[in-house]
């Protein structure tokens, strides 16, 4: 007889010890999260639960998938509810999460989202959507207005008609003014350097742009009522495969058909710049800090720094998973060898670097985390520049040697090479995958492609580097060969 389905009426028939710690529905929508995807609910909605049961503030969430309306109606014919389990290298830990209390499509349930953005009960807007979704363009910084998806929203004569969550929410602060303004934090929790930052320039670009006749009046209230923290968020979260959705259902003896598994470890530090209330997400080990830059820093250069570096090399090499990386004779020697080169470009008052690294090489170890090198390494256009290219700047500025992130940059430019089938060589995605094809015509030399693929990055100054150029034109017929010489 088939399990039953994961859903409230099924919770007494999971262990106690191993249902969410607060009855969901006790919480409330206070919260309303953009991106339905496995990290928010592996590490946002686990600190939200964690704090409204450490708190008894009844902090819930409505969760909203800005594509995907098949997510939201899976986890609405589960009440809501999912399973989260941790990947430990020795077994596993599953239990049911409860921190969502709706889960809505965007445009589909547009009148739902426009009345939980004007209500004075949400004080919190988080989001999830990866570095394309902020549209911004790559030498200013500022939202590309000319984007076919931004230009269509700023055209748009109803909130069910915008498909950009940079739309979605400059529509809904401005609704939110005008019903009485109360005050809200809206925070990024994507990878990006200065998020919070880069999310409010998005914003107010994009409402400077709208048609609205009282755009100026928006502006001005957002200057006074609307904050958006920068965030540092981590943890590794795999995609779950059907052995983890078997798995939790062995384990909690009913079915889930969306699943999330994550590495035990997380962290969230957390701007202390809050508009409003705010969830207690510190009972739960949440950093509030005056500045997250040391940590960000630290994040983006060393961690998803020698997570890319992993992906594109371990492509190569024939490779699956960065757990496979740290089991050759290279993988952690590569990780300890980025993260020495890179420490003279962090702030300090972050965490230190060389016991950093310690911590990455045995989180990358554990062979419980799948974590695909083909996902790890798409979006390479949008990813590196962030977590390779400034601090190669600031090195090379100093005559400092950075042979670690030359065959790093060189990994990645061979991964760039279209497959014969269409695509890029190792499956990977990109949304410059076609310009970045278009950098290896027959009989152009290496030199002349590594120029060509850093301008398509954005990155004119070290295409015109030519010891940069060269030494990493020069590590590219070994990884076309499959080794990795570090």
């Amino acid at each position: 007889m088939p399990a039953p389905a994961l859903n409230l009426a099924a919770l007494p028939r999971i262990p106690a010890h191993l249902r969410p710690p607060v009855d969901p529905r006790e919480l409330r929508p206070r919260i309303v999260h953009f991106g339905l995807g496995a990290f928010h609910r592996a590490h946002q909605a686990r600190y939200t639960e964690n704090a409204a049961y450490r708190s008894g503030e009844p902090w819930g969430i409505a969760a909203v998938a800005p594509r995907s309306a098949g997510t939201a109606a899976g986890l609405r014919a589960q009440d809501c509810l999912y399973s989260l389990t941790e990947l430990r290298p020795a077994d596993t830990v599953t239990r049911v999460s409860g921190a969502l209390v709706e889960a809505l499509a965007m445009r589909p349930d547009a009148a739902r989202l426009d009345t939980l953005l004007t209500a004075p009960d949400v004080s919190v807007l988080t989001l999830t959507i990866t570095e394309k979704g902020y549209h911004r363009r790559p030498d200013t910084g500022a939202l590309d207005t000319s984007a076919p998806a931004v230009a269509a929203d700023l055209a748009a004569d109803s909130t069910a008609a915008l498909t950009t969550v940079i739309g979605r929410i400059a529509a809904g602060l401005a609704a939110r003014m005008r019903a009485g303004g109360a005050p809200v934090s809206v925070v990024s929790c994507d990878n990006m350097a200065a998020n919070g930052a880069a999310l409010g320039r998005a914003v107010r670009d994009f409402v400077a742009a709208a048609p609205w006749p009282d755009r100026q009046a928006v502006l001005d209230w957002m200057a006074g009522s609307v904050t958006f923290p920068s965030t540092i968020v981590d943890r590794i979260v795999p995609a779950a495969t059907d052995a983890d959705r078997q798995a939790a259902e062995a384990a909690l003896g009913v079915r889930d058909a969306l699943p999330v598994v994550g590495e035990p470890y997380r962290q969230w530090v957390l701007e202390d710049a809050f508009a409003g209330p705010r969830p207690p997400w510190q009972l739960d080990g949440a950093l509030f800090v005056p500045d997250v830059v040391p940590y960000q820093l630290t994040k983006l250069r060393l961690l998803n720094g020698s997570h890319s570096a992993l992906a594109h090399l371990g492509s190569a090499a024939g490779l699956a998973t960065i757990a496979d990386t740290l089991a050759t004779d290279w993988g952690e020697r590569l990780v300890r060898g980025l993260c020495a080169e890179v420490a003279p470009t962090l702030p300090a008052g972050g965490p230190d670097p060389a016991a950093y690294a310690g911590d990455l090489v045995e989180r990358f170890r554990n062979p419980g985390v799948r974590h695909l090198l083909r996902q790890i390494g798409s979006d390479g256009s949008l990813k590196i520049p962030e977590r390779w290219l400034d601090a190669l700047r600031t090195l090379r500025a100093a005559s400092a040697a950075t042979p670690v992130l030359e065959l790093a940059l060189a990994a990645w430019a061979n991964a760039t090479r279209p497959a014969p089938g269409g695509g890029q060589l190792f499956g990977t995605t990109d949304p410059a995958a076609e310009a970045l094809g278009r950098c290896w015509p027959e009989g152009t030399d290496a030199e002349d492609t590594v120029r060509r693929l850093l301008r398509v990055l954005g990155a004119a100054d070290l295409a015109d580097d030519p010891g940069l150029v060269t030494a990493v034109a020069a590590r590219l017929p070994a990884l076309r060969a499959g080794r990795v010489e570090l």
